[in-house]
This record gives C-alpha cells, sequence and structure tokens, in this order.
C-alpha cells in the first residue's frame, strides 16, 4: 500500500547502513529519530464535510488526509507530526469528462475552491488546501487512465491524463512504443501532473522535457473546453499548448493528453567517468552537450555529491578497490562523476556513447565501464525512499533545482549550496550538501542541490528551519538570475519568488488567462502566482556573483 506519510511502497524500504549513517554523523552530528503521528491520529482530528453530497464525492476522513498533501518537506513534516491544517472537504474520482464537468458546476454552485490531484507527488506546495470558509473539493485525476489511441504512422498516443508513469508505459509497451519521460517520481506521478508542471525526465537529452512530448489535449475549465488540436507545428498566433504547460491547475483540469512517442529502444546503456575536479569536469560535460551527439542523458555530480554517493553505495571493499584505482588516475579528494547514457538503435546508440568516451577521455576523464551505470538504472526510482530511512534516523533530505546559462553555473552551485550552510547555522545546525547537474543544454545546464541536515524533534523547529533554509536558497537563485523551478513547478513554495523571473507585465499576463478560463477564482487558489497581498522578493539589486572556491563542503 501506498504510505501516508512518506514516500512510495510501505513494502519497499531503502535502508542505510551503518558506514552510511557514520558519515552523516561524523559530517552533522548523529539524529534523533521521533515518534510519529498515526494514521488513526491523523484522521482523528478531521472535522465534518462542509460540502454537500454528490455521487462522485468521497468524504471519509481517511481519503481526504490521503489527498491533503504532496511530497515536499513541509508537507512531510504536517504529517509526521499530525500537525495537518486544511483538508479537504471531499475528493472525487470522476472518470470521464463529463464527469469532470459535472464536478465543475458543482464547484461553482457551492462556490468550493477545487485542487486537481495526480499521484500526489508534489514536492512544491500544489496540493495544500487554503484555510478558510471556501469549502475544498479535491479532485482526482486517476480514473482517467486509458490509452484511448495510438497513430503509428504520426507516433502519437492520446491517453487519460491520469495514468501513472508504469502504467503508461506499459500500455505503450505493448504496441512497441515508449514515452520515455522518466522522473524520479515516475512510478507514482501521471501524466497530467508532467503537463501541468512542466516535468523533465531523466533522459531528456534524447526524448525531451515534457514540453517536447505534448502535442495536445482537452482541459476542462470553468470557462468551458478548451481543446488544442496536434499539429507537427503551426505559425497560427499562440500555441495553446503553452497555456495548459505549467498551468499547476489554475485554469481547470487536463482529462485528456496525446503525446509524441518513440519505438522502444534496441539498446541503452549507461556508463560513468571519473575527472579530477569540478571545473574539468564541466568543461567536458558542456562540450558534450553543446557537440549534440544523440545521447539520452548526462548526469554530472560535484565532488561532494560523489563521495556521498560512494559512502552510501555499501561494498566499502570495492568502493575502496575504486577509489585507489581511481587515485593512481589523478582521480583523488574532490573527483567528480559523470553518468553518460545512449538509447535507441544499436549502430547510433554505440556510436553516439563511443564518440562521447572519446571526447571525455581526451579531456581527462577515466572511464570505468557499465557496472555503476548499470546499478544506476536499477536504482534510480528507488533511491527517493532514502528520505524514509532518514527520517527513521532523524535526518531530512530536501532538494532545491533551477537552471541557468554556462558562464553561471558553477557560481550559482557554490551560491546556493553556501546559502544552506549559513540557513541552519542560525539554527546552530550544520547541512550536508552537494549538487549535480542533471539535465544539460547547449545554452546551460540544470542546477540540482540537496540538503541533510538533522531534525529538531518537534514540528515548530523543524518548520522554521525548514522556512530559513528554503527562502535562503532560493534567494541565492534569485541573485544569481537563475529559473525558481527547471522541473519541479512554482506551487505555493516557489510563488514568492515568480515575479522576479517573470516581471510585473509576465505576472499580470498570467492572471488575466487565469481569470479568463477560472472568473471566480475557484481553481487551485494560492498556487503558481503569490498572492496579491504578498510581497515578491526584490529583483533590481545586481545579481550576485559569488567568486569561485572550488566544491569542498
Amino acid at each position: 500500500m501506498r504510505r501516508w506519510n512518506g514516500w512510495g511502497d510501505d513494502t519497499i524500504s531503502f535502508a542505510l547502513a551503518p558506514d552510511a549513517l557514520a558519515f552523516l554523523a561524523q559530517r552533522i552530528g548523529a539524529g534523533q529519530g521521533v515518534t510519529d503521528a498515526s494514521f488513526a491520529q491523523a484522521c482523528a482530528g478531521v472535522p465534518g464535510s462542509r460540502l454537500p453530497p454528490h455521487r462522485l464525492i468521497e468524504t471519509g476522513a481517511e481519503v481526504r488526509v490521503r489527498h491533503a498533501l504532496g511530497q515536499s518537506l513541509p508537507d512531510w513534516l504536517k504529517l509526521r507530526y499530525g500537525r495537518i491544517g486544511t483538508v479537504p472537504d471531499g475528493v472525487a474520482f470522476p472518470e470521464s469528462a463529463d464527469d469532470v464537468r459535472e464536478l465543475l458546476h458543482y464547484a461553482r454552485r457551492y462556490r468550493a475552491a477545487l485542487i486537481p490531484h495526480g499521484g500526489g507527488t508534489s514536492v512544491a506546495g500544489h496540493l495544500t488546501a487554503p484555510a478558510g470558509a471556501q469549502p475544498v473539493l479535491t479532485v482526482s485525476t486517476t480514473r482517467l487512465c486509458r490509452l484511448q489511441h495510438l497513430d503509428r504512422e504520426s507516433q502519437l498516443a492520446t491517453f487519460g491524463a491520469g495514468v501513472f508513469g508504469p502504467d503508461l508505459e506499459a500500455q505503450l509497451r505493448a504496441h512497441g512504443f515508449t514515452l520515455g519521460h522518466f522522473p524520479q517520481s515516475f512510478e507514482y506521478s501521471t501524466l497530467g501532473g508532467w503537463i501541468v508542471t512542466r516535468s523533465s525526465g531523466q533522459q531528456s537529452l534524447r526524448y525531451g522535457r515534457i514540453e517536447q512530448l505534448f502535442a495536445g489535449g482537452a482541459i476542462e475549465t470553468p470557462a468551458g473546453r478548451l481543446e488544442i488540436p496536434t499539429f507537427p507545428a503551426s505559425a497560427a498566433g499562440t500555441d495553446l499548448r503553452e497555456i495548459v504547460l505549467g498551468s499547476e491547475g489554475r485554469i481547470g483540469i487536463l482529462t485528456d493528453a496525446t503525446v509524441r512517442v518513440t519505438p522502444v529502444p534496441e539498446t541503452e546503456a549507461f556508463h560513468a567517468v571519473f575527472f579530477a575536479n569540478w571545473r574539468q569536469a564541466e568543461r567536458a560535460v558542456r562540450e558534450l552537450a553543446q557537440a549534440k551527439l544523440g545521447l539520452s542523458m548526462l548526469r554530472l555530480s560535484n565532488g561532494v555529491e560523489t563521495q556521498t554517493m560512494l559512502a552510501l553505495a555499501g561494498h566499502k571493499k570495492l568502493i575502496g578497490a575504486l577509489a585507489a584505482y581511481l587515485s593512481l588516475r589523478g582521480c583523488g579528494d574532490g573527483k567528480c562523476m559523470l553518468m553518460i547514457g545512449a538509447s535507441g538503435a544499436k549502430a547510433p546508440a554505440r556510436s553516439a556513447m563511443a564518440q562521447a568516451l572519446r571526447l571525455v577521455c581526451q579531456r581527462g576523464g577515466v572511464h570505468i565501464g557499465r557496472k555503476m551505470g548499470d546499478k544506476w538504472k536499477q536504482n534510480r526510482f528507488r533511491n527517493v525512499y532514502l528520505r524514509n530511512a532518514a527520517w527513521e534516523h532523524g535526518y531530512v533530505i530536501d532538494t532545491v533545482e533551477t537552471a541557468v546559462d554556462w558562464p553561471r553555473v558553477e557560481s550559482t552551485m557554490l551560491a546556493v549550496e553556501a546559502a544552506a550552510r549559513q540557513a541552519l547555522a542560525q539554527h546552530g545546525e550544520q547541512v550536508h550538501t552537494y549538487t549535480h547537474l542533471s539535465h544539460l543544454y547547449a545554452q546551460g545546464a540544470s542546477v540540482y542541490t540537496t540538503f541533510v541536515y538533522r531534525l529538531a524533534g518537534n514540528f515548530d523547529d523543524d518548520m522554521a528551519r525548514w522556512r530559513t533554509l528554503k527562502g535562503a536558497v532560493s534567494q541565492a537563485i534569485v541573485d544569481c538570475g537563475g529559473t525558481i523551478s527547471h522541473q519541479h513547478g512554482v506551487g505555493s513554495d516557489h510563488a514568492p519568488y515568480l515575479q522576479a523571473e517573470k516581471g510585473a507585465a509576465g505576472i499580470a499576463a498570467m492572471a488575466a488567462i487565469f481569470r479568463h478560463f477560472d472568473p471566480q477564482g475557484l481553481m487551485n487558489p494560492g498556487k503558481l502566482l503569490p498572492e496579491p497581498s504578498s510581497s515578491s522578493p526584490s529583483c533590481s539589486q545586481p545579481v550576485a556573483q559569488p567568486a569561485s572556491q572550488g566544491v569542498a563542503a
């Protein structure tokens, strides 16, 4: 069964070995586990529903708690400590676009706030119910999950937008196709969720981000149905797909989505390469990205992330032997690991990998083969279970991500990591922080930073630590000129920083679009756009340009 207050299937665990716990204790201190609130306790605090009965709506406490929050750290704190706050008054499970239209009419009649819900994997506060007198209805799309049509000639597939990643791939692979969109949340997130948050899959270098894969579809809005036909390309004014992409439930509920699919790859391989230092590694991946060799993935870990991954991997003797070998090849302390993936028809994929390995070896890389790449692929959807294990030992794991042009990649990485250390120091705590580039472009790269720090052991202090950390690292991103989100969306957590990116005119344009489709303001209020009364961080100050300091923590 799906965990109600953590990540994933409750029968799956990803234990932290004693060596891994010793590694964390050495860097940030020993953690102290906390006693979680039980599901029964969480449900006991749920008030009665304010919604009139409806055939599609369930109002039991259990279903409402399970759909109240996502997977952000504040969501976890609320669930684990039993401080959930406002829960939806009901959860609807439509099975057709007609059902969705009926629910929209219902919400308008009773002036209920309406929150679309896919897989519940949001890490940016997309699902939080607004507090106040207004009733709240959450609409689960997960019964809209069927493969409706497959056009083999055009390589287009139409699905119900609530289809989960594994079910989507299983239905496609039965016909010899794949979408190729594999975010880390793949097992529990939905196609519609990917589209409305502008998701990026781990192999986007080959298959593209979701905006390249989304060809058209239908969205039910309070103002009526918006249908977007599919074209190979069009010069006919505004691309209506862009209104849906990244809309985060503010204009309506996506019911059907047509996506561009490709044949299942004949071969797929992931190879690991090590570099002596960050500067050497960054130069190599930039050249790889700009060479456009036809690879499916490039993922570069900085020195601390590389050290952390090796420490958490277990197999102490094998890792020790690898470290000794790499040291002889010039990759000692500060070494950085690059994962290279190639997928597709055998000859082009193998050629792309051979060209990539030749380039990185010319730039000082040490190629160690496929074994680590095979292990990464095996565990790529399981590593997130470390969040559960860390919590049990008194630690929390959180992340932020951005994207910047190449001249600002290293300075942004350093600024975000430094901001995290300074933020936790205000609470007398240390943070173990590290970064990787998860998506590479000719223009620049995503910068994805992880933070591990200790639980305080009570809700108020832990929420205060998160707020200090989140505010500091988000401001660092703004100051460095990065996007506030490369792949996780905006939700409520990032909304205060959006104006720095879009400007006043851009925010006003987005608000006007939302008002057009949702005149009463019922759709997912408080998400994406900052509240009118909130003050966005200023972007008038000069962009900070931190001096390079290397990658050591």
